[in-house]
């Protein structure tokens, strides 16, 4: 098989592009800026959807499912809301076609304009309003609370500029909303689904992340607070790769959800949002894949180990995928999957080429001499590495295997956002370190405006205020105010 993928020394986003579409991952669609998710990319977002949805519940919360449609008068009960997602709604404003013309040559569909809505309807961008709409009749007593609910939905952000997975009009997320009885017990909430994404993006995506919180300009619209979590790119750049927003009173007051407290004292409940979306497969994309494909680690594969024959004979063929099927037998149990890729229209070298493109972690190879001398070519995925092993314990060894990849490629990600991190004092150094990529720490005014000048003039933005950054006195690189402690910036998808 040819080189397929372009190199990411070449041309970083060629790369990206020709690495989900040549994997398997997606496709655009004949929607502008919508894309097809395809079988391989949706197996793997489904192990995502698997993992966070196991870990929503551990943590008490259950799924229902909310309607697609908002009704327009909705947005605008909470101010920051409606301005945040302006610019991005889609609107129904008729509920009916006709066709007209009298010939199959002139006929044509259009909009049946006795058919107006009495109020539109806006395409769901997030779902605050219509969910807190519905809370108002679900919750009347704090024995109500707290009610800890998840959506798994698509949602639309009319996107003028698209990337698959990245940014398209619309996509795929989770999006938990909660409501409390005080603040505590709501940012505390927010605190422990941050701890969530955190965990979820290091243990399953083996991709590495800061913990922080977003500067009032980068803030959730109509929240009091948000969290997040950002992680680097191979290229340098920043990506959020999750948000939990604090939302106090704002939706409460907005659609009168009231509670009778212990004292049988109404009081408006306090809130959270929280969501992850199919961006995250961009990110596993960036964090781990290289010039020969797909990098995926074992916890979110689909397939974890792929048995490819080399063989002349039926007989040949036979011996081996008896040896496969009792390898997939013993794995099964470690919900390990293991596939045997028998197709006889292709030859071995292509087979290997091709399942490395998809990001398989372990790959054997096994032909006759194999057989008789009890051995098989093992190789991984994440180094390019191979090695003949013994068929005894072959099992056990990749499990070990699959657990050192697994590792491994956080370490490595890990190693490579620590070398590209950077504390600078100055704007020359600043700069200098934007241009080489990642995360700059620096000291920051805390204004607004020193934060929009700074984003106008190198398209660099306050990712965070990390959580566990501690108190530093110094100057702000723009203003040379004083500054308390860092923050850090960096250019970001």
């Amino acid at each position: 098989m040819s080189k397929v993928v372009t190199s990411r020394n070449d041309d970083y986003s060629q790369w990206y592009q020709d690495l989900v579409t040549k994997a398997d991952l997606a496709d655009h669609s004949a929607v502008r800026g919508c894309m097809v998710i395809k079988p391989h990319g949706y197996a793997i977002w489904e192990k995502m959807q698997q993992a966070l949805d196991g870990m929503f519940k551990e943590t008490g919360h259950v799924n229902a499912y909310f309607p697609l449609f908002i009704p327009k008068s909705f947005l605008s009960k909470e101010a920051k809301h409606v301005d945040g997602f302006a610019q991005e709604c889609a609107i129904v404003t008729h509920h009916r076609l006709k066709t007209i013309g009298d010939t199959p040559e002139t006929r044509q569909v259009v909009v049946d304009e006795t058919a107006k809505l009495e109020e539109e309807l806006i395409v769901r961008p997030t779902s605050e309003t219509i969910i807190w709409n519905t809370y108002r009749d679900w919750i009347k007593s704090h024995r109500d609370l707290p009610l800890l609910i998840n959506q798994w939905a698509n949602v639309v952000r009319w996107e003028m500029r698209t990337r698959l997975f990245l940014r398209t009009a619309e996509f795929l997320w989770q999006e938990g909303h909660t409501a409390h009885a005080t603040k505590q017990e709501a940012i505390e909430e927010t605190e422990r689904m941050l701890e969530v994404y955190a965990r979820f993006a290091e243990d399953y995506m083996a991709m590495p992340v800061i913990k922080g919180i977003k500067t009032e300009n980068e803030r959730f619209a109509g929240a009091e607070e948000t969290y997040c979590i950002e992680a680097m790119m191979q290229d340098g750049k920043a990506l959020q790769a999750g948000t939990s927003h604090f939302l106090g009173q704002n939706f409460a007051k907005a659609f009168e959800v009231k509670f009778a407290n212990k004292e049988n004292k109404l009081e408006y409940v306090w809130a959270t949002s929280w969501g992850v979306s199919t961006r995250l497969m961009g990110a596993l994309i960036m964090t781990h894949s290289d010039d020969n494909g797909l990098v995926i680690p074992p916890k979110l594969a689909p397939v974890h180990v792929v048995v490819v024959p080399i063989y002349k004979t039926e007989e040949e063929l036979s011996k081996i995928e008896v040896l496969a099927k009792q390898l997939a037998s013993e794995l099964k149990t470690k919900n390990i999957v293991v596939r045997f890729d028998h197709r006889d229209t292709l030859r071995p070298g292509f087979k290997f080429a091709e399942h490395e493109l998809r990001g398989v972690p372990v790959r054997l190879g096994i032909g006759p001499k194999d057989m008789e001398n009890g051995t098989v070519e093992m190789a991984r995925r994440d180094t390019l590495t191979k090695e003949v092993v013994s068929m005894d314990g072959l099992a056990e060894r990749i499990i070990a295997t699959l657990d050192d990849i697994q590792s491994s490629m956080y370490n490595r990600a890990l190693k490579l956002r620590e070398s590209m991190t950077h504390h600078v004092n100055t704007w020359e150094e600043f700069e200098k370190a934007l241009d080489a990529g990642g995360f700059v720490h620096a000291h920051w005014d805390g204004t607004a405006e020193t934060e929009k000048k700074i984003k106008d003039r190198t398209k660099a933005t306050i990712r965070c205020i990390p959580l566990d950054s501690v108190a530093e006195d110094g100057k702000c690189i723009m203003t040379g105010a004083p500054s308390s402690r860092r923050v850090i910036f960096a250019r970001a998808y």
